[in-house]
């Protein structure tokens, strides 16, 4: 039986480009299983398309990326079984109810039929949202769907959750109940937490190792001590703008391609 490596994620040398412009320039990190790991850069940094990369939506123009020993470029299918994703932007389906959603998703990620119900079953009474299974999702909250879509990015036993500024959005109460839950869910199930966020406080707080982008290249990786040691500041924030400056960046990617994302990983 093949022994399972340490790291789960590698990245190596990685470039992408669009023509002329390099949007991820010689990019090497790696993950560790059962790490909390944030992925942090202002906007167009080139954070969006690394994580693109990462979730086999793009292709690199150089370099290798592997994810739980597979090939992202060559085993995309592979690699797409080893990994969840919950985006910034809301993409559950408000006509269905929060047991329609998952059940819809559970069918596109081929769960077994004789298992899934079972699996639908833990993973609502996991988010707390089993008395309201036959609800509208639509009479959510905001938190209530963050949950949700966090049980719909667990419905096929990943391995990684990417959470892609899961609580943009939200009020600090439920931004803090969901952090301790996805902490929690981190240690009694050993899934690794790919995480990005523009909250410097969350990512200050629940992840393990911080990279920083900016300009396409990694700036910094390490513990929160160990940037704010590097820079000689007192906080991450003061850190990451030490980093990457006080310049208002435009945005990188958009709403409708995270809704891309999700058409393509249930075409696979």
């Amino acid at each position: 039986m093949k022994k399972e490596t340490e790291k789960i994620i590698e990245v190596h040398g990685v470039t992408k480009k669009f023509g002329d412009f390099t949007a991820v320039d010689d990019v090497s990190f790696d993950v560790k299983r059962g790490e909390i790991f944030a992925f942090l850069g202002p906007n167009g940094a080139g954070k969006t398309t690394t994580i693109k990369m990462l979730t086999t939506l793009l292709v690199p123009t150089s370099g290798e990326i592997t994810i739980d020993g597979k090939d992202a470029a060559k085993d995309k299918n592979g690699a797409r079984k080893s990994f969840g994703i919950v985006f910034q932007d809301p993409s559950l389906d408000d006509e269905l109810t929060a047991m329609e959603n998952l059940h819809f998703h559970a069918v596109l990620y081929k769960v077994p039929k004789k298992t899934r119900d079972k699996r639908i079953e833990q993973l609502l009474k996991l988010v707390e949202l089993w008395d309201r299974r036959d609800s509208l999702v639509k009479e959510f909250s905001g938190g209530m769907k963050r949950r949700l879509e966090i049980a719909r990015g667990l419905i096929h036993h990943p391995k990684i959750l990417f959470l892609d500024e899961p609580t943009i959005g939200l009020d600090p109460q439920t931004r803090n109940y969901l952090w301790k839950y996805i902490e929690e869910l981190n240690k009694s199930e050993g899934i690794t937490i790919f995480l990005t966020t523009h909250y410097m406080e969350e990512a200050d707080k629940v992840a393990q190792r911080i990279a920083i982008i900016d300009h396409g290249k990694i700036m910094t990786i390490g513990t929160s001590a160990e940037l704010k040691k590097q820079t000689k500041t007192e906080s991450l924030e003061d850190a990451f703008l030490a980093l990457t400056g006080k310049q208002i960046r435009e945005e990188e990617g958009s709403a409708k391609d995270r809704m891309r994302i999700h058409r393509q990983m249930w075409r696979r």
